[in-house]
């Protein structure tokens, strides 16, 4: 038997797999302090294990969606799911940090076929506003992986110790695997199975990068990324380390922020077909600017009080919700036949932001919470220039 399109086992398998690769990541949060004591390993070779997954992460997207063009989703699914759950096995019985950390890169790999992939089956399925609803409706599932990962992890942590989070990423990945080998059909109506090579990678990549209004898109997307990740990397110190949040506050207020995410994905979902993906976009970055904007001020204006910080943050998640699955379904809208390439590209500028604002963070936070709001307001000012600059481009393409 395998899934119909419009159906709500085929939107939660895609959500699903599109919610592995931060599950991967928020899983073991509670756990990293816990593998440094079991494995002898300093803090800063623990945190290693995140920064090589986010780059294994995102050179798998680079391969995953040009061989999903060539060969169809199916096998590259099928082959990334094995990969991941054998990493994740691996992790488990790791010994040393050095073995942890290779095992991470190769979980990587395999994690990012699933996400990736989920977005060029949208674009296999669907067209315009209706693939940026089906992608908001995904981000709306996958949106809850932030608020209960932790969660999750926290509480395999505190019963099992620290290789449990990773058994239970082996069990999910298991799961979905088996779920596309019996549900889920071929999706690429382009397959045209031969030899591969590097060239042929990268000249697909080179049509789609041709695309000026795809560039636009990919633009909004690294900025808005860039944004988000300075949270990401920043908070937990910000709030715990300046503003004297207990770890259990944090993670309230992360959730809180995660909410404005899926609220703004599951509103972006109903609006969408009356706005457009343009229109939805439009609201996405004014959200960005006015969260990254209204935060600088509220930190300069009231150092002291949390809500100068989170009521901005807030906007600025929404906005995310708003944007995300909007730019996507966009940008990869005139490549029905390069899906996966369209789609891998967007996912190794989001990695690749994700990392450069890493660094960025770990060498500017200091005392206030200044930093991150800075590169929050660079970020959505980016953002919001990219597209109002580059809209006569995006209108082209639209005719």
């Amino acid at each position: 038997m395998r899934l119909n399109t419009d159906t709500r086992g085929m939107t939660i398998l895609l959500a699903m797999m599109v919610a592995l690769g931060p599950l991967s990541t928020d899983m073991y949060l509670a756990s990293m302090p816990h593998i440094g004591a079991a494995l002898g390993a300093s803090n800063a070779s623990v945190q290693l294990t995140m920064s090589i997954y986010i780059v294994g992460f995102a050179f798998g997207q680079i391969l995953h969606g040009p061989l999903s063009d060539k060969y169809g989703r199916r096998p590259v699914l099928l082959g990334g799911f094995t990969l991941y759950v054998a990493a994740a096995v691996a992790c488990m019985a790791s010994t040393t940090i050095d073995l942890l950390i290779a095992a991470r890169i190769a979980q990587a790999l395999g994690a990012a076929a699933s996400t990736i992939l989920a977005r060029s089956i949208v674009r296999d399925l669907y067209e315009g506003a209706r693939a940026g609803r089906q992608l908001a409706v995904m981000s709306v599932i996958a949106g809850l992986t932030p608020i209960c990962a932790p969660v999750l992890g926290g509480v395999l942590q505190a019963w099992f110790d620290w290789p449990a989070s990773f058994a239970a990423m082996a069990m999910l990945g298991g799961a979905l695997g088996t779920a596309v080998f019996l549900l889920l059909p071929e999706t690429n109506r382009y397959v045209h199975a031969g030899p591969i090579s590097l060239r042929t990678i990268l000249t697909s990549f080179g049509v789609v990068l041709q695309n000026r209004a795809y560039r636009s898109y990919l633009g909004i997307q690294a900025f808005s990324y860039n944004g988000l990740f300075a949270f990401l990397c920043g908070s937990s110190y910000v709030l715990q380390e300046i503003y004297g949040f207990t770890p259990t506050q944090f993670g309230l207020l992360f959730g809180t922020c995660s909410t404005s995410f899926v609220f703004g994905a599951y509103l972006g979902g109903r609006l969408v077909a009356r706005r457009g993906l343009d229109g939805m976009i439009r609201l996405g970055v004014l959200c960005l600017l006015i969260g990254g904007v209204g935060q600088v001020l509220g930190v300069l204006a009231f150092p002291t009080t949390t809500a100068a910080l989170v009521i901005p943050e807030m906007i600025y998640f929404m906005g995310i919700g708003f944007l995300l699955p909007n730019t996507q379904a966009a940008a990869m809208q005139p490549f029905p036949e390069r899906a996966g390439a369209a789609s891998s590209l967007i996912g190794f500028a989001q990695m690749m932001s994700a990392a450069l604002v890493s660094w960025i963070m770990a060498a500017q936070l200091g005392q206030t919470a200044l930093p991150m709001a800075v590169v929050m307001a660079v970020a959505g000012l980016g953002a919001f220039l990219v597209f109002h600059t580059t809209k006569r481009h995006r209108k082209e393409q639209n005719r």
